[in-house]
């Protein structure tokens, strides 16, 4: 891609171990600023560990994180705020209510109310999610009520990077369709969307470009979006990488 292009995610020469084990290997990727960037590769390879070190949530050994320019290990904070973040099982306290929750996370980022209330009937018409339910107790919601949401607490204070990981898992098709909806109007307006998942499908659909991921390691990164006929090949790709890898 063009040099010209501004980095929002830069990751250099990251190593990752747990114990003895070492799990990411000189890991580096460019994500920027506008592209929706798919991080594909099968369960356990890397890909929650990559991003948990992008969102600071995890220590690593070496290496470099910059987010729109922020080093994650000197400025965590400022960082955070850039940032929303949906994890691959719904992680909300079930205690509150869908209202409380979503009000709880616009209260760390400080949101206005007039912006809170307006942004909540957005993500409420989006997610096609009855705003009688925010009302009810987490707990007493499905699997796909509590990823929609996660969702919707993610983006309650407008950040700049979405970061996802697995994010159509317990969603219903229609929810799933609007969420790559969603996700391809984030970026139009100038903002960056990295998402990880083991649906290749989904993926080489919707990204600007790839990267595979396997055993901790990044295979090769693919622009879907100068080379669109790779998007119907990314299958075969990743499988054929895979089979090779198990041989």
């Amino acid at each position: 891609m063009s040099e010209q292009l501004t980095s929002s995610i830069k990751i250099t020469n990251l190593n990752k171990s747990y114990g003895k084990k070492q799990v990411l290997f000189d890991i580096n990727l460019d994500i920027y600023e506008g592209e929706l960037f798919g991080f594909i590769g099968k369960n356990g390879v890397g890909k929650s560990t990559t991003i948990e070190c992008v969102l600071g949530s995890k220590l690593f050994d070496s290496g470099e994180i910059l987010v729109e320019g922020l080093d994650i290990k000197e400025k965590p904070i400022e960082v955070k705020k850039l940032i929303g973040y949906v994890a691959s099982e719904p992680t909300c306290y079930e205690d509150m209510t869908g209202m409380q929750y979503l009000q709880f996370i616009g209260s760390i980022y400080s949101i206005n109310p007039q912006i809170f209330i307006k942004n909540i009937s957005f993500l409420l018409k989006k997610f096609e999610f009855n705003e009688e339910d925010l009302y009810r107790e987490i707990r007493e919601y499905s699997h796909g009520m509590k990823q929609k949401v996660c969702l919707m607490a993610s983006l309650i204070h407008n950040p700049k990077i979405w970061i996802l990981d697995e994010p159509t898992v317990g969603l219903d098709a229609m929810s799933a369709n609007e969420l790559s909806l969603l996700m391809k109007d984030y970026v139009k307006h100038g903002n960056t969307c990295f998402v990880a998942s083991h649906n290749i499908d989904l993926i080489s659909k919707l990204c600007d470009r790839v990267a595979i991921i396997k055993n901790g390691r990044i295979y090769e990164v693919y622009d879907l979006k100068h080379e669109p006929s790779l998007r119907n090949r990314m299958e075969k790709i990743f499988l054929k990488l895979y089979q090779e890898k198990e041989e």
